[in-house]
């Protein structure tokens, strides 16, 4: 598969070019704005797309913006967002916008080529991925009354591993138990928590996010 490289750091891009051809994956280009990655985008149509958020000239969410863009214009493309800081509100407005082949993680988490190459070939069969950071900030939050505390220590851990974008299968291996056991837990945790399951895996995700970006008291 194609891949298309943003990051204003020429350390940054330089690291994860030879990761990825490492990976086996061909770099179509790499770039430091995102100006230029849509232009190379509309020119090459890669497969995946790997940005860091905050690029020129303001280093806010320059690379944010591009993702959304490209989802809009080519929605085939997988778009996997880095970012150097915990930043739950701009992973939930990426993944609220365009859910399906989306990604979130955080930039030191994909230094490791098997997480970094696990997160491009989720994207690419059209999975959400979401950095474990982040699902641990947000089941952490602080509430008057703690939403989760109906769940089970096992059914807390599913719920996580599910808002990271995994599937039961991938959730299974991950806890060493059977798909049918995965499958009974979720199930669980659904209906304690009043959600809507979903076999799309993205809708999934999304309906935790939310629920735990929000809570219930």
């Amino acid at each position: 598969m194609r891949v298309v490289v943003a990051d204003d750091s020429l350390l940054t891009r330089e690291g994860l070019t030879a990761m990825l051809r490492r990976a086996g994956y061909e770099v179509a280009g790499a770039v430091d704005d995102g100006e230029r990655l849509l232009a190379l985008v509309r020119v090459e149509r890669p497969e995946l797309v790997v940005v860091d958020i905050r690029m020129p000239p303001t280093h806010t969410d320059e690379g944010l913006v591009a993702a959304e863009r490209i989802q809009s214009e080519l929605p085939e493309t997988g778009v996997l967002v880095l970012s150097q800081y915990v930043e739950p509100s701009y992973a939930l407005r990426l993944l609220e916008e365009h859910p399906e082949r989306s990604g979130y993680l955080l930039k030191e988490r994909v230094f490791d080529v098997a997480v970094l190459a696990d997160a491009l070939r989720r994207l690419a069969d059209g999975e959400t991925v979401v950095d474990p950071t982040i699902v641990a900030r947000l089941l952490g939050r602080r509430r008057a009354r703690d939403p989760l505390e109906v769940l089970t220590p096992r059914e807390r851990e599913v719920l996580a591993l599910v808002a990271e974008g995994l599937s039961n299968r991938a959730i299974a291996t991950r806890l060493v138990i059977t798909d049918r056991t995965v499958e009974a837990h979720v199930a669980q945790c659904f209906a304690k928590l009043g959600l809507l399951d979903d076999a799309s895996s993205h809708r999934r995700v999304l309906a935790v996010l939310a629920y735990l970006r929000v809570g219930r008291s």
